[in-house]
């Protein structure tokens, strides 16, 4: 990982810190659309070894959005209003980054064969399945956000499950990249390169820690299907993707991220309403 190096027992708790903050701004320009200075020397792989960092920006972008739901509801707002300004802010701070992947996965995965479905993906224009996929996701996220912003949690449950559904959608990433391979020889998947195992655990720990301290108050019911239903999301994406095209790509990572999110909702919903 080119993002520092240790240069003996004197300076390398500084260069761990350099490191450290290189990574968290490669993955905040990454994840994000916020103004941020890259590193000074990004390399191939460097991607894959900042994902222990991409639940804990998450965690942010949730906690921004979920800021975003309190001051609708405070505002007199309804709650399907109040859901639907967070989720805009939160697709706006990352640039649609996700939303886009679900859309070109969707629209990939109805080609008739492997090429096909990887050329549909590399086409920037959204076709029918893409419009359907983003009007299904984004419809059941506004549902159940509404729903536990109305229960009896209030906005405070919403802002919570905002961060947990964003803290850990994204420390699914992680995982998704370890143990399953590329789909293509080029690309955003295989430039991001594979995370180490020791990343993969870290961003898990992350994103397990974020979303128990953001649910903390609601009960272990809600922190557990909240991961649990977090993980069938993220999981069936990923299989399904291996089947459909033999792997991942960034889209499809984009397809896992918006997957679990609207699943943790989802659960969130049925636990917290």
């Amino acid at each position: 990982m080119v993002l520092g190096n240790d240069n003996g027992a004197a300076g390398g708790k500084g260069d761990l810190v350099d490191r450290l903050g290189n990574a968290i701004r490669l993955g905040i320009g990454f994840l994000t659309r916020l103004p941020i200075a890259p590193p000074p020397h990004v390399a191939p792989g460097d991607l894959a070894a900042a994902a222990w960092a991409f639940p804990a920006i998450g965690g942010a972008l949730g906690l921004l959005a979920g800021i975003v739901f309190a001051a609708a509801a405070w505002l007199g707002l309804p709650m399907a209003a109040a859901a639907l300004l967070a989720l805009g802010a939160l697709a706006w701070l990352t640039g649609a980054l996700h939303e886009d992947g679900l859309a070109d996965t969707a629209d990939g995965f109805g080609g008739r064969t492997r090429t096909a479905k990887l050329e549909i993906m590399r086409d920037s224009r959204i076709g029918t399945f893409g419009v359907i996929a983003l009007i299904v996701a984004i419809g059941l996220k506004v549902a159940a956000l509404a729903a536990i912003g109305s229960g009896a949690g209030g906005p405070g449950a919403a802002i919570a499950g905002l961060i947990a559904a964003a803290a850990l959608s994204r420390a699914a990433l992680a995982p998704v990249m370890l143990l399953f391979d590329p789909a293509r020889a080029e690309g955003l998947g295989a430039e991001a390169g594979r995370p180490s195992q020791r990343a993969v655990a870290l961003a898990l720990a992350i994103g397990l820690l974020l979303a128990a301290g953001a649910l903390i108050s609601y009960g272990a019911a809600a922190f557990f299907v909240a991961v649990v239903c977090g993980l069938i999301g993220a999981g069936a994406v990923s299989l399904i993707a291996a089947r459909q095209v033999g792997g991942y790509t960034g889209d499809v990572l984009g397809a896992v991220q918006q997957a679990a999110e609207t699943a943790v909702l989802l659960a969130l919903s049925a636990v917290l309403a």
